[in-house]
């Protein structure tokens, strides 16, 4: 019931965000509607951001506690994850074509070290599917996710190291999101997108970590199905032997 409450709130407050970001407030003098991609954008990125964190920091716990319930955290925190970088650079490419003119740039450092991210943490799904063995896969994946993860503030900071089309960041920037000169509207739908978009990862994540414990315990039953019938086929296998003695 828990649950449903969480979605069922999720998907309001997303809606009603969407439709005030969306429709409500206005245009942007000089990017016009395109600025509108920023209320979904910006909230992408951040989820992703913090998608990546949770699974790193719940590699370091699998690897201090190795309790499997943070395997399963860390796996749905990168799933989750790869869809919101994954949305973040559609919607980015949205936007950067009618203001920058192109949908991408290599050269440009933000671009370029997101789609480092994505293909980081698909290689990180990927790399789990390597193992059956349970305890060895989340090990092994608690070691990659951590290297992933120090992606994470280079492509943060990357529009401050070096130069390219993207503008300064939003998130992490009190001084960016809290200029005076902001239009309120604008911050208001931003923040409340934000936040909107934030309690559905939280939903999110409760259902893929119950899926994921789900997975594990069905990869148990049939584990200990096949230690069983390995069991069964020696003792076959000896009565055979015994009686052809």
């Amino acid at each position: 019931m828990g649950t449903r409450i969480l979605g069922v709130g999720a998907l309001l407050l997303v809606v009603a965000a969407s439709v005030n970001g969306l429709f409500l407030v206005p245009a942007d003098l000089n990017q016009g509607d395109a600025q509108r991609i920023m209320y979904v954008h910006v909230p992408s990125a951040w989820l992703a951001y913090l998608s990546f964190g949770v699974t790193a920091l719940a590699g370091v716990g699998y690897l201090w506690k190795r309790d499997l319930r943070l395997d399963a955290v860390a796996l749905s925190a990168a799933e989750i994850g790869v869809m919101f970088t994954a949305f973040a650079i559609w919607s980015g490419m949205m936007w950067g074509q009618p203001v920058w003119g192109v949908f991408w740039q290599w050269e440009d450092p933000r671009l370029t070290t997101t789609a480092l991210l994505l293909a980081l943490y698909v290689g990180y799904l990927l790399f789990r599917r390597l193992t059956d063995d349970p305890r060895r896969r989340a090990a092994r994946a608690a070691v990659v996710g951590l290297v992933a993860a120090v992606d994470i503030p280079i492509v943060h900071f990357s529009v401050e190291w070096w130069r390219g089309l993207h503008q300064g960041p939003t998130i992490g920037s009190p001084e960016r999101l809290l200029d005076p000169a902001a239009p309120s509207q604008f911050v208001i739908a931003l923040v409340s997108m934000v936040l909107a978009f934030t309690v559905a990862w939280a939903w999110l994540m409760v259902r893929r970590y119950q899926l994921a414990r789900l997975d594990a315990d069905l990869e148990e039953l049939a584990r200990r199905g096949r230690v069983a019938e390995a069991r069964r086929a020696g003792l076959a296998a000896q009565r055979v032997e015994e009686a052809t003695r």
